[in-house]
């Protein structure tokens, strides 16, 4: 069976696991969402099914005809009903748990897996099938009389389970007469009744995840849509520390290799402070401060590690700054298309928009009164080296957000992300009472407006450029209105949006640029950059149109509601790590910006 992306992510925002299509955990990490996939047959280039497959945790049902699987409505637990070609059939549900105990948040680095008859008598197989050292090895395995111990590279877990233990270490296939109960975790005893347990925790688990999507202010359209992508933006976050990872994955192509061009692979299960300004604004823009309150702690953390106010656009959930790039060689890739990478590059990297992300992020705690932490004047002045930092560089070259990593330039974004920096430290000023500060930071920030004005503008074509005294287009251009920059509505900006869409549109899907890379042209498209144009055709007053291009994004989802980072200009399959945060605020921003009113309808 060809692998591909149509999985269920699980989690508990420590641990977390993709589930495919069949009922098998294709992919974990362990002891971090970054650390040594202990499931990692996503990335085998095998059939799970196979004899030989390594890296996943299977319930075979011998004779399989049918499967169903659906998530418990508002919550990340799944249900998978496989049915065999005479009509018996078993339930598995899947989950990692968390809810809150003893005054603070349960959510231990473990899964739940709890497999049920429901009709007939099922034949069934479970196959535990842990790797450890990246790929190189199956973990070794101890057993007691009610556990199996797997030790790993990165972390060693416990099966413990009321199913008899030597059916799961000799692959034994049995009849499933009573339910079964199965909790992988952490290397310690389990004193109590697994399956009462296991029962109690799934309750639990329920009650935490529908309590916080009623906190939740969605649009009245798209609501199923909506809640699923916050749910999974949660998921993203490594809640320890408030880091936000950009996937849960490593390692997904972009696009399928054409002459042998393999290279567009990248690890994406560290925190960008880009993609982490993106997701905890749109799950503000639904009420979710929780993300919010969490991450300002890791960025807090981040700025006093800042040396001389230089900051990094991505570093490690427990806040390394070093994230060195290696290859995973014994592990062949997705579908074989590998490399497949451990760390990333980017690491090194300068760009220049961070310095605004960070503080676009930070300024809603001056003045959000639902914070159990409003920001206070010490904090204004740890930021004021940040944006010192964006004014100072707001016109120098670096490799943009697209990240790349042959050539540098000086980057309209960039210049527009330290102009926000500068901009909402005014404002943060101004709601401290700092007069003298507030006109010092909106002075610096029209010094840069005027900049960009003057050299961004390409006035022979009459449209903003990508670059300063350019002419190249890229889709993050659509982002200016976004951060206040400019109207919609403006001449520059309304022939900047049609020259963006005449250059990068491809079909109904946008391109993040049209120019070659360091890997050569793009060869698909960018999911992000699609719900951006779908922004500014409703800006533009297209709203019919832009609706219609919405539902086609909506049309391209995992059977789990979810995206990846690119797609194929034809609209047939998913590219690029899984699932993308990215791409789950560009659906939950344009449901909240097309929908018709709760007005409408109260």
């Amino acid at each position: 069976m060809t692998q591909t992306l149509d999985l269920f992510p699980i989690g508990n925002c420590l641990a977390s696991a993709l589930i495919d299509r069949q009922g098998r955990f294709v992919w974990a990490c362990a002891p971090r969402v970054d650390g040594d996939p202990v499931f990692s047959a996503l990335l085998q280039d095998a059939d799970p099914a196979a004899a030989e497959g390594l890296g996943h945790w299977s319930i075979d049902v011998e004779g399989l005809a049918h499967v169903h699987q659906a998530y418990d409505r508002n919550t990340p637990i799944l249900r998978t009903e496989l049915t065999d070609k005479d009509g018996a059939c078993l339930e598995i549900i899947d989950f990692a748990p968390r809810y809150r105990q003893f005054g603070r948040i349960y959510r231990p680095l473990a899964f739940i897996r709890m497999v049920r008859p429901i009709s007939g008598t099922p034949r069934i197989r479970i196959r535990l099938r842990p790797t450890a050292d990246w790929g190189e090895r199956p973990a070794r395995r101890t057993s007691g009389s009610n556990h199996i111990r797997y030790v790993g590279g990165g972390a060693t877990l416990r099966l413990t389970t009321d199913c008899p233990v030597s059916h799961i270490e000799a692959e034994r296939t049995f009849r499933l007469e009573e339910p079964i109960a199965m909790f992988l975790g952490p290397d310690e005893g389990f004193d109590a009744d697994v399956a009462a347990t296991a029962q109690r925790m799934l309750t639990e688990t329920t009650n935490y995840w529908r309590a916080w999507v009623r906190t939740l202010s969605v649009p009245l359209e798209w609501q199923e849509a909506v809640i699923r992508s916050a749910i999974t933006l949660k998921l993203c976050a490594y809640e320890e520390t408030g880091a936000i990872v950009a996937a849960l994955t490593t390692s997904i192509p972009e696009h399928p290799p054409e002459n042998g061009d393999q290279g567009r692979n990248w690890d994406y299960r560290y925190c960008w402070l880009r993609d982490a300004y993106y997701v905890v604004q749109a799950l503000n823009r639904l009420g979710a401060a929780d993300i919010l309150e969490n991450y300002l702690g890791y960025l807090r953390n981040l700025v006093d590690e800042a040396s001389g106010g230089h900051i990094q656009p991505v570093y490690g959930v427990g806040l390394e700054p070093a994230l060195t790039e290696r290859f995973a060689e014994h592990l062949p890739g997705y579908r074989g298309m590998g490399p497949v990478r451990i760390g990333n590059q980017a690491h090194e990297h300068l760009q220049h928009d961070v310095y605004g992300q960070i503080i676009l992020s930070s300024v809603q705690a001056f003045f959000d009164e639902r914070l159990l932490r409003p920001a206070t004047i010490d904090d204004f002045r740890a930021l004021e080296p940040v944006a010192q930092r964006a004014f100072e560089l707001h016109d120098k070259p670096d490799a943009s957000l697209w990240e790349f990593r042959g050539r540098e330039a000086v980057h309209t974004y960039s210049a527009v992300m330290c102009w926000a920096a500068c901009d909402r430290m005014g404002n943060a000023a101004e709601r401290l009472g700092l007069r003298e500060r507030a006109d010092f930071w909106n002075g610096r920030a029209a010094i840069i407006r005027a900049t960009i004005e003057e050299r961004a503008y390409n006035k022979a074509l009459g449209r903003f450029a990508s670059t300063f005294d350019g002419e190249a287009l890229d889709a993050s251009l659509l982002q200016l209105v976004d951060v206040r920059f400019i109207p919609a509505d403006d001449p520059r900006m309304m022939a900047t949006i049609q020259a963006l869409e005449t250059g990068l549109r491809r079909g109904p899907y946008m391109l993040r640029y049209a120019i070659p890379d360091d890997f050569g042209e793009p060869k698909t498209a960018f999911n992000i950059c699609t719900f951006w144009l779908i922004e500014a055709l409703h800006m533009c007053g297209r709203v019919e149109e832009a609706r219609g291009l919405f539902e086609e994004m909506l049309g391209r989802r995992t059977a789990a509601g979810l995206l990846s980072e690119d797609i194929s200009l034809d609209g047939a399959e998913l590219w690029g790590n899984y699932p993308q945060t990215y791409s789950l605020v560009g659906l939950i921003n344009c449901a909240g910006l097309l929908s018709k009113p709760w007005t409408s309808v109260r």
